[in-house]
């Protein structure tokens, strides 16, 4: 009867130890994207987050008691970035805190930024009980048709309408073509390589990684768009006039399967993170390239294990309609300088009435809100971490949510 109560015993001192090294499997998270994953919005715009009721609590969560960004004791990141053409590329790493967003000439240092994975690893850091790795590459100004282009879209080819178009402004043809073939899926090999590299040695960038328990690549985030969306010539309607973003479709269910291949990850969650530039009221062409970044989350082959995130719900509204406003009277700036350079006007005169219609146009709340929340242009989502904090919150929840499927 000893012997079997001490084999007993023996069999449960087993379980803590198991379920140990199980729950520190390493949870590894890849985002890839261009500027607006990056981020561009400034530690100084969190304080908006707080001026809405329905942030607030976001806020609470992105700063520690001393009123300093948050830094997760659970999460680390390494961040492949540097020049918009890939030059210069290096790693940031560390505990995950604000400044892993958009950075400057030395993508080592802290840029004083955020972009989406602030708050998608805090998100994740108090869903989850094991340690995480997020994998973060990003540059600006990069599309899918060409530097993200996938192994199975093939080579990048131009359309006759194209051919013609260099031709008539006449630009050596084959020499263009052998750029193009040279810039094809570079950026596409950089994150591949990056994310092996990483994986290679995880403890390099994550000191809680268990080599005994492992790691697993739980979900992977894209977020780009806005340069597919502005070529026009890649995505050419046949009457030279509307576009046509079927490809971006094709191209983007190219890269899931390619990913998932080339990391060994075959049902990986994916996330697609929706452009909404413009916010809910864009114009038609930006409604349909959104359709098409979405299209391929439909698909049956990723059915529950690709979800298409969108983006404009976060879009700043009360910002954009300021930024119009600021971009009236730039114009008006713009038309008192040229009256001032040809003598109809003083320097004095034209900034007297300058600053009439400005107090005319923008209301002092208005400029207060400006000061507040944003730090960069509409493309960027006016830089404000207030939009970036929610999307990354958003891209989070997507990927947890495929778990439970």
């Amino acid at each position: 009867m000893k012997t079997i109560l001490l084999l007993i015993i023996s069999a449960f001192s087993l379980l803590p130890s198991d379920a140990s090294a199980q729950s520190k499997k390493l949870k590894v998270f890849i985002l890839v994207g261009q500027s607006n994953m990056e981020g561009h919005a400034k530690i100084e715009t969190f304080d908006y987050i707080g001026d809405d009721p329905k942030t607030a609590p976001l806020l609470k969560m992105m700063r520690g008691a001393d009123g300093k960004p948050a830094v997760c004791d659970h999460v680390w990141i390494s961040y492949l970035t540097g020049r918009f053409d890939g030059s210069a590329n290096g790693e940031g790493l560390g505990k995950l805190t604000a400044g892993f967003g958009a950075r400057g000439s030395n993508p080592t240092q802290d840029g004083g930024k955020i972009g989406p994975e602030f708050t998608f690893g805090l998100t994740m850091d108090q869903a989850l009980k094991e340690p995480v790795l997020i994998i973060k590459a990003a540059w600006g100004g990069r599309s899918l048709n060409t530097e993200f282009r996938p192994p199975s879209a093939g080579p990048y080819v131009f359309s006759e309408a194209q051919i013609a178009q260099m031709q008539k402004q006449g630009k050596d043809v084959a020499a263009v073509k052998a750029e193009k073939a040279k810039e094809t899926g570079r950026f596409y090999n950089y994150t591949i390589e990056h994310v092996k590299k990483v994986l290679a040695d995880p403890k390099r960038v994550c000191p809680a990684y268990d080599p005994a328990a492992g790691y697993e690549i739980a979900g992977f985030v894209w977020f780009q768009g806005f340069n597919d969306l502005v070529d026009g010539n890649t995505y050419a309607g046949p009457d030279g006039k509307t576009r046509d973003y079927t490809k971006y479709s094709e191209w983007m269910a190219d890269f899931i399967r390619d990913v998932r291949t080339d990391l060994k990850a075959p049902k990986m969650p994916f996330v697609i993170g929706v452009l909404g530039v413009g916010g809910l009221n864009a114009n038609e062409g930006t409604l349909a390239f959104r359709k098409a970044m979405a299209a391929p989350a439909s698909l049956p082959e990723f059915k529950g294990n690709v979800t298409a995130v969108e983006t404009a719900p976060f879009w700043p509204e009360e910002l954009a309609a300021i930024d119009t406003k600021r971009g009236q009277l730039k114009g008006k700036r713009q038309g008192l300088e040229k009256k001032v350079k040809e003598g109809k006007m003083t320097k004095a005169e034209a900034d007297a009435e300058a600053k009439k219609i400005e107090e005319a146009l923008i209301t002092p709340a208005e400029k207060a809100a400006w000061e507040r929340g944003a730090s960069n242009a509409g493309y960027h989502y006016m830089g404000c971490a207030k939009t970036f904090a929610l999307m990354g919150k958003a891209f989070a929840e997507a990927v947890l949510k495929m778990w439970t499927k």
